[in-house]
C-alpha cells in the first residue's frame, strides 16, 4: 500500500472545512508509519481538460493557490491510480477533494475532479477499458456522476443506507455490478461517521469496507484498487477512520 501525500496539502488555501488547518496532519500522523509515502508531481493542463471544460479551468486559475493545489491534488490522483493498474494498492491523500466538480461548474469546496481525471487518463491511454467509482462519502458526488452519465465504460455508485448494516450492504452489492470493470477506485469520504456530519458509521465500519473492495478487486480486476479522500471534518476521529480503511484496502 502506497500512500500519495506532497506537504503543500497542510497549506491553507481558502476559507472551508476541506482547507481548514490541522485537517491533514491527523491522518499523516496516523498512516506515516505504516505505510510508505510518494511525492507527486501536479497533474498537466491537458489532464484537467480530459475532464472540465476550457473556461471552468480558466476560472479556478482566478485564484493561482487554488489552482496549484488544485493541479497536485489531481496528480496525486492520477499517480495513486497508476500504481493501482501496476497492482499497487494506493491512497491519494490529497485536497481539494474533487466529487462535487462537474466538466463545466464545481461547488462543495471542489475544484477539480481528482478520480474523474485520472480514470479518464487510464482510459484515454489504453490502459483499462473500465471502472467502478464506489462513493461512501456522505454527499452525493454530482461531479463525479455528470462527468460519467451516459457512460458504458464508468459505473458510479453512492450507497445511501438509512443504518449501518444496510449502508454495509448497499457497498457489497455494488462492488458485485454485473457490469464487468478492470479497477476499483474509491472516493472515500469519512464525513457519514458517527462523530462527523452524518453520524451513521463507526470506526471499525470503514475497515470492513475497504476489505469488501479488497475482495471485489482480487475476484473481479486483478486485485486493482485504490483511494482518494473526499470529506471528513472532524479532526480528532479521521486519522484512524482513514488508517482502518486502509487496512481493510491493503488487506
Amino acid at each position: 500500500m502506497k500512500v500519495i501525500f506532497h506537504p503543500r496539502f497542510y497549506e491553507h488555501y481558502t476559507h472551508d472545512p476541506a482547507a481548514a488547518p490541522g485537517r491533514m496532519e491527523p491522518m499523516v500522523m496516523a498512516l506515516e508509519n505504516n505505510f510508505e509515502f510518494l511525492e507527486p508531481e501536479p497533474a498537466s493542463e491537458r489532464d484537467i481538460e480530459r475532464v472540465h471544460g476550457k473556461n471552468h479551468i480558466q476560472s479556478i486559475k482566478g485564484d493561482p493557490l487554488v489552482y496549484e493545489i488544485g493541479l497536485l491534488a489531481a496528480g496525486g490522483t492520477i499517480l495513486a491510480s497508476e500504481l493501482a493498474f501496476d497492482g499497487v494498492p494506493s491512497f491519494a491523500l490529497v485536497r481539494p477533494p474533487g466529487h462535487h466538480a462537474s466538466p463545466h461548474s464545481c461547488w462543495g469546496f471542489c475544484y477539480f475532479n481528482n478520480i474523474a481525471i485520472a480514470i479518464k487518463k487510464l482510459i484515454s491511454e489504453g490502459k483499462i477499458r473500465s471502472a467502478l467509482i464506489l462513493d461512501f462519502d456522505l454527499h452525493y458526488g454530482d461531479g463525479t456522476a455528470n462527468t460519467f452519465r451516459g457512460s458504458s465504460e464508468v459505473n458510479y455508485f453512492h450507497p445511501e443506507g438509512s443504518n449501518r448494516q444496510s449502508f454495509l450492504n448497499e457497498v457489497q452489492t455494488s462492488l458485485q455490478t454485473q457490469k464487468p470493470y478492470d479497477l476499483i477506485a474509491v472516493s472515500a469520504g469519512f464525513d457519514r461517521h458517527e462523530e462527523d456530519w452524518g453520524g451513521l458509521l463507526k470506526t471499525e465500519d470503514y475497515l470492513t469496507i475497504g476489505e469488501y473492495v479488497k475482495q471485489a478487486a482480487f475476484e473481479r480486476c486483478q486485485g486493482r484498487r485504490f483511494g482518494v479522500l473526499e470529506g471528513g471534518y472532524n479532526h480528532s476521529v479521521l486519522g484512524r477512520n482513514l488508517k482502518n480503511f486502509l487496512q481493510g484496502l491493503n488487506g
